[in-house]
């Protein structure tokens, strides 16, 4: 179902791929949310690299937006990592007197926080992004390629979508709309599926499998090394009561899965179109869904490689 992917998320890298434009509004609103930062402190869901490139490159209104959340999660981390400190000294003096289960798992419980914030600051305090700050996961927001006009245009969506017309509450009574699966695409997601199209564009997808009945995740990748033009379909959803911000956001479609996926223990596998269906694909025709249904016939098919991750 695609889970999860390691995504390309610094704009101008997207740009450099697929020649696309970028509303710079689109990104101040995702970054500001409701009220901004330092009010409710509702810091959106985006993976750092895409945070690093807005930095590193601009645009300033963006950037400056970034540093004020950098700002605020810091402050809250230190503040934080003081808590636990101060609960670990207190639990070793405890254990120093006499040994309890209390004070054994607030030393450990304590040490874990400490190490978890010291490695969430590491992470803003990046100049360049690792591989672990380009993955996504459902409720993440990243850039997706869809047509305006023609013209083709980034967009900062939510993996995971919320259909137009749908209640909010759907994200949670729902939480598997980050998958459309090809066959039913004609029935549940018919009001996206020849209207609104989208690519995202990853060079990594993971999976849980269950291995001697246990879970495991595998990261699949391309053998030939090259990047996934996974066809997506998206929504934008209003709240009818005005009180809730537009929504923009995703789903990946999958299909039956390669062979090598299936061995590999999952049942699944992203739909990876060929350069030359971009377009047809971003500019649909609700009237010949057949013609969509070919670009997914005549996609590629790279081996993907796959590893255990945990």
């Amino acid at each position: 179902m695609c889970y999860s992917a390691q995504v390309h998320a610094e704009h101008k890298k997207f740009q450099r791929t697929t020649g696309a434009s970028m509303d710079i509004k689109d990104y101040v609103r995702l970054f500001w949310q409701a009220s901004g930062p330092g009010d409710g402190d509702r810091r959106p869901r985006v993976p750092r690299a895409m945070e690093i490139g807005f930095l590193r490159d601009g645009p300033t209104e963006i950037a400056d937006l970034i540093r004020q959340w950098d700002a605020i999660e810091v402050t809250a981390l230190e503040q934080e990592m003081f808590r636990q400190r101060r609960r670990v000294a207190d639990a070793e003096r405890t254990l120093k007197i006499r040994i309890t289960k209390k004070a054994q798992e607030d030393v450990r419980i304590g040490g874990n926080k400490v190490d978890q914030a010291k490695a969430r600051i590491a992470t803003l305090k990046r100049t360049e992004p690792m591989p672990s700050d380009t993955r996504i996961f459902p409720g993440h927001y990243c850039h997706v390629l869809v047509s305006e006009g023609g013209q083709r245009v980034i967009r900062p969506m939510r993996y995971q979508c919320r259909p137009a017309g749908k209640p909010s509450s759907y994200d949670k009574r729902y939480p598997g709309t980050y998958n459309a699966r090809r066959d039913n695409l004609k029935g549940f997601w018919k009001h996206q599926f020849g209207h609104t199209h989208g690519l995202l564009i990853a060079d990594v997808f993971f999976e849980n499998v269950e291995v001697e009945g246990q879970n495991k995740v595998l990261a699949f990748t391309p053998r030939t090394g090259e990047p996934m033009l996974i066809a997506c379909l998206w929504s934008q959803w209003r709240d009818p009561k005005g009180e809730e911000p537009d929504l923009y956001s995703f789903a990946a479609i999958t299909d039956a899965p390669e062979p090598e996926v299936a061995a590999a223990g999952h049942d699944r596998t992203i739909i990876n179109i060929k350069p030359e269906h971009v377009d047809a694909w971003l500019n649909p025709d609700p009237a010949n869904l057949d013609a969509l249904y070919a670009i997914f016939d005549d996609r590629q098919h790279p081996y993907y490689e796959h590893r255990l991750v945990a």
